[in-house]
């Protein structure tokens, strides 16, 4: 998508301190971290929100949970424990119309619910 933030990190048209690439996903820091260990994964496929997962994107998004595991054992937060957030649509807080996983960790981070 031509207009997408994530699309254009993914392309490189936009500049971004990217922490993993492979030919389905990439992982890059937040802007604006909320935790010392703040990064999100995109898929390289422009896909708008979680309700627009569809069943052939299983494979997607089942590799993008395992490129999180690497990532947190890269960034030495996968034994002390991380989370992984994905935010669906406007009430819940999506800003980028780009599916996006944050993994956060690097300190202890508050029980949700």
């Amino acid at each position: 998508m031509s207009d997408c933030l994530f699309c254009k990190i993914v392309s490189g048209q936009i500049k971004s301190e990217i922490v993993y690439s492979d030919d389905r996903a990439v992982a890059f820091r937040d802007i604006a971290p909320q935790a010392p260990v703040h990064l999100l994964i995109v898929p390289r496929k422009h896909i708008g929100s979680l309700n627009d997962l569809a069943e052939e994107d299983a494979g997607l998004a089942g590799h993008i949970l395992l490129v999180a595991k690497k990532i947190a054992a890269d960034q030495g937060v996968a034994d002390s424990g991380y989370r992984i957030v994905v935010n669906c649509n406007k009430d819940a807080g999506q800003a980028v119309f780009h599916i996006h996983y944050h993994l956060l960790g690097g300190h202890c981070l508050a029980p949700l619910g």
